[in-house]
């Protein structure tokens, strides 16, 4: 899931887009307040979208802020019209400049655009067979998978520790996403979604009495 926070002041209006961009799997956190949003833990963040009428602190200058100090992209998403709020919105930092009002579909495949982007500047894990982990998304066969959190936890645990067997214990406790409580039935189901969604079930093998094993 894509994790974006968003700086915007207008609440009826950060709710429409948070509510469009979650049915695309992605989770927004909203502050009205810069100064929350500046405190938020930009760093689990994977992108940020600015409003820049904002109260107590201009947008420019949040951006400038977030830009200086984090490697994130910054789309600002601006009601402003006048063309130098662009321009220095982008010299300060920012990657993209949405003048409101959008269709939120423009702001979606704005995203995934400078996502891609972002990630073709990153070296990759590398793993063998075309299995690549960055940051929380896994890409086999140079596409993402779409995982959920407890999927993503367990194939990256299966991934770094490849031609490995792993009991199921280990498995669910080195997961977030999974209480300590799991049965292993729940780790049973996960798996076998898991082989689904790379489509090549004899990727991960069940060790009989032991747990699982990412063969590549």
């Amino acid at each position: 899931m894509i994790k974006i926070l968003m700086i915007e002041d207008d609440p009826e209006f950060a709710e429409i887009l948070s509510e469009y961009l979650a049915v695309h799997d992605m989770k927004v956190t909203n502050y009205e307040d810069p100064f929350l949003g500046l405190s938020a833990g930009i760093n689990k963040f994977d992108l940020i979208i600015l409003d820049l009428t904002l109260p107590g602190m201009d947008g420019l200058e949040v951006c400038q802020e977030i830009a200086q100090r984090y490697h994130i992209p910054i789309i600002i998403s601006s009601a402003r019209s006048d063309i130098q709020d662009k321009v220095t919105g982008l010299e300060l930092g920012a990657d993209d400049y949405i003048p409101k009002p959008y269709d939120p579909k423009e702001m979606l495949a704005r995203i995934h655009s400078l996502l891609r982007r972002y990630r073709e500047k990153i070296e990759p894990e590398q793993v063998p067979d075309d299995l690549e982990i960055v940051h929380d998304l896994i890409f086999y066969l140079g596409k993402a998978l779409s995982l959920t959190p407890a999927e993503f936890d367990i194939l990256s645990q299966l991934i770094q520790h490849k031609n490995k067997a792993l009991s199921r214990e280990q498995l669910i406790y080195s997961s977030q996403s999974m209480s300590i409580d799991s049965h292993h039935k729940s780790l049973d189901m996960i798996v076998s979604k898991l082989r689904s969604k790379l489509g090549n079930p004899q990727l991960i093998q069940t060790i009989r009495g032991m747990g699982f094993r990412l063969q590549l």
